[in-house]
């Protein structure tokens, strides 16, 4: 047990100083540390302490580099490696998720733009696609129909590669609305329905959704600790659509989550409760 924590960050966010806050409330040795100014000596041991990292940066490659680099000096980071690498990831993160049973909306994958036409005549419109790394629904884009997604897909023809990478999810019927719920260690501290704002389609809250209390059934728990287990998940936000036919289904495991609104709804004071877990876990 340490009771020394760094909180690695990129962006400060409401999670972030909630999380500082309530480490200093609990007389918690406990630093900010902006990944911008970290440098770390790949050559010798661990030059400087600090303690339990709290991973909480935003972008992927910096939370997957530096932590690989962090682990490499014997440093406990939460959430690991293997977490951030595949909870970042929309594709290994379904991998994993299919590999232990969790039910996930159906998906295909191409890597050009007639095998991606292909693969949604296969699937059937409508479908959406993801890129396989990104947050708060960026790039995401619903083809309703052949003509809809040859203009969508040859603009990405035209971006970064890693935009040619076709992720490809059926569009679930559900309610006009997502749950989030957050997992920490072995159990769900809270959950929300997110509804979509008037007349779209997509439920972030940072697009304008709003947020209701969302009861833990033995079934959302269920599915919610297996899909935290897929990932090696510790601290994590795990995202699910209410099929009218196949139930519940997971479509994203958020490994740096946020968790503002499951506070504000639920009452339940999550930051403190992750703190409490990072600082008494030994993994």
């Amino acid at each position: 047990m340490s009771s020394k924590l760094t909180i690695l960050f990129d962006s400060i966010r409401w999670e972030e100083k909630a999380l500082y806050e309530s480490a200093r409330k609990k007389g918690i040795d406990v630093t900010n540390l902006n990944c911008n100014n970290l440098f770390i000596d790949l050559n010798n041991g661990v030059t400087e302490d600090y303690g339990v990292v709290l991973q909480r940066c935003v972008s992927y490659f910096r939370s997957l580099h530096s932590t690989a680099a962090l682990e490499g000096k014997k440093v406990r980071v939460v959430n690991a490696f293997q977490t951030s690498m595949i909870a970042g990831n929309k594709l290994f993160a379904h991998m994993k998720l299919k590999e232990a049973n969790v039910a996930t909306p159906k998906s295909m994958l191409a890597f050009s733009m007639d095998s991606a036409l292909q693969a949604l005549d296969k699937l059937g419109y409508p479908v959406v696609l993801k890129p396989t790394i990104g947050s708060w629904g960026r790039l995401i884009a619903l083809l309703k129909d052949r003509e809809s997604a040859e203009s969508v897909i040859e603009d990405r023809e035209h971006m970064f590669p890693l935009y040619q990478i076709y992720y490809l999810e059926e569009f679930v019927k559900r309610p006009p609305r997502d749950i989030r719920s957050i997992v920490v260690g072995d159990r769900i501290v809270g959950a929300i329905y997110r509804y979509s704002p008037e007349g779209r389609w997509k439920t972030n809250m940072a697009l304008g959704g709003k947020a209701e209390l969302c009861p833990i059934t033995k079934e959302l728990e269920d599915i919610c600790l297996r899909a935290a287990r897929a990932v090696n998940g510790e601290v994590v936000g795990i995202d699910l659509m209410e099929d009218e036919r196949e139930g519940l289904l997971v479509h994203e495991v958020n490994n740096t989550t946020e968790f503002k609104n499951v506070t504000r709804v639920t009452g339940n004071d999550i930051p403190s409760l992750i703190i409490d877990y990072v600082i008494g876990s030994k993994r």
